[in-house]
């Protein structure tokens, strides 16, 4: 294949491929051929394959949704208690009866899937080139890493903007090339049969991606686990890291201690007036709302097999064990709601398709094991700090708070750090385009002439 821009090796073509090859061997009624493999400097990357699903849903998922068992809620406990079980009953109802999952995979479809092995393991990610540049220009290569109970479908909304900005009012300034691997034992990577494949592993597994398709330098982002792998990047290769944008940072030295002293003297430790409305009351919003909001992370840092076990066997409980973090994670006010207030930000559809994605690949038990891979990790990489440039997003509703003066400790090259307007932890999915504009507005900042 021909090179490209300097300084880069022959690229994938850019192939319309389904995102559902594990079907095939589930199902095991595909008719699809073998994927043409297409080589990128001396490797292969397979674009993904179609499968036919047309049996597993209705004899499959219906009927477990037919056979749920749900326990009635408490009176008046709205989300206190977990995922209301009424609400479950309608997000249950339609999905069996409503949810419409060929279309869903027509929109998956919408962009390039690809598959290539990297350290014994099938990566797969979503690679999506610009369909117009202006004259002369190149775009940027860009990495976008998910969390959990996320998935590659959370940038969807996010890389028309970031890749065809001027038919969405946005500037060509800054056009995008957008790569959104998944990790590995989430969707349609592979998941490790041994142990020890934890944030670093994967921040190195994408590193070899990117030096795969050809870029030797690009930007980095993410949010929840991606905030921690992109971090690691930054941390171990950071001459081929241009930036890194972040819409969660992993602050857990013993800054949080100095709360008891600034309360009445914020500016003494250089927290801002926003930063303390969005800090206090402290003990609601530095304590309680994170011990309430962390049990999941205790048992799938323990024992993450055994609730795997019955959430890979219960699409109504998988349901509600996921998009119980898409209601609270959003907004911590919504426990306050008989709905979790989950369709005022994400539509049923959207919902739904990210919990396809685990439902149909199995990997719900693989994507817990991967806190439980990760304990200790967090300290470990708090101690490092990172040189690279880089740009915060802090969205209000987010699980916790950190102030500018936080960020800076771990991250001295901070040259972007944003109170944004609104939004909560999935903030690719609940607020694309404020994501898109800091992202640009932090590049804008790098690439000053």
């Amino acid at each position: 294949m021909g090179g490209g821009a300097p300084g880069r090796g022959p690229r994938p073509q850019r192939t319309r491929a389904s995102a559902l090859s594990r079907w095939r061997r589930q199902t095991r009624r595909s008719s699809c051929s073998r994927p043409h493999s297409v080589p990128v400097g001396g490797r292969t990357v397979v674009p993904s394959a179609g499968a036919g699903i047309e049996a597993f849903l209705p004899k499959d998922l219906h009927r477990r949704i037919d056979g749920t068992r749900l326990t009635p809620p408490l009176e008046d406990s709205r989300f206190h208690y977990g995922f209301n079980s009424n609400y479950l009953k309608k997000i249950l109802s339609y999905w069996r009866n409503e949810f419409d999952w060929r279309k869903q995979v027509e929109m998956l479809n919408r962009y390039p899937h690809f598959k290539t092995r990297i350290e014994g393991l099938d990566i797969h990610f979503v690679h999506v080139k610009p369909p117009q540049l202006p004259p002369g220009r190149t775009p940027k290569p860009l990495l976008m890493v998910h969390g959990w109970p996320g998935s590659f479908y959370e940038f969807y909304k996010i890389i028309p903007l970031l890749t065809d900005p001027a038919n969405h009012g946005l500037s060509e300034e800054h056009v995008f090339e957008v790569i959104c691997p998944s990790i590995p034992g989430y969707a349609f990577s592979e998941a490790a049969s041994k142990k020890g494949l934890n944030s670093v592993a994967t921040a190195r597994i994408f590193y070899k991606l990117m030096l795969r398709l050809g870029f030797r330098e690009f930007y980095i982002q993410g949010g929840d686990w991606g905030a921690l792998i992109c971090t690691h990047m930054a941390q171990m290769v950071p001459s081929h890291v241009k930036g890194l944008h972040l819409n969660m940072a992993f602050i857990l030295n013993g800054r949080i201690l100095t709360l008891f002293l600034v309360r009445h003297c914020p500016r003494l430790f250089g927290f801002t007036q926003r930063d303390m409305e969005l800090m206090l009351p402290f003990k609601e919003k530095i304590f309680y709302k994170p011990l309430r909001e962390s049990g999941y992370m205790h048992i799938q840092s323990t024992k993450p097999d055994t609730v795997g076990c019955a959430l890979n066997d219960s699409p109504a409980g998988l349901a509600a064990y996921i998009l119980e973090k898409f209601s609270t994670w959003t907004d911590s006010e919504f426990q306050e709601l008989e709905d979790g207030g989950l369709e005022r930000k994400f539509s049923l559809d959207d919902l739904l398709t990210n919990v396809m994605l685990y439902w149909t690949t199995g990997t719900i038990t693989s994507s817990q094991r991967f806190y439980k891979e990760n304990r200790g990790q967090l300290f470990k990489q708090d101690r490092v700090k990172v040189s690279v440039p880089t740009g915060l997003a802090a969205f209000p509703c987010e699980l916790m708070h950190i102030p500018e003066r936080w960020v800076k400790g771990k991250y001295p090259r901070l040259v972007s750090y944003s109170y944004m307007p609104r939004g909560g932890h999935f903030a690719a999915l609940e607020e694309p385009e404020l994501l898109a504009r800091d992202i640009r507005k932090f590049v804008g900042l790098l690439e000053l002439p």
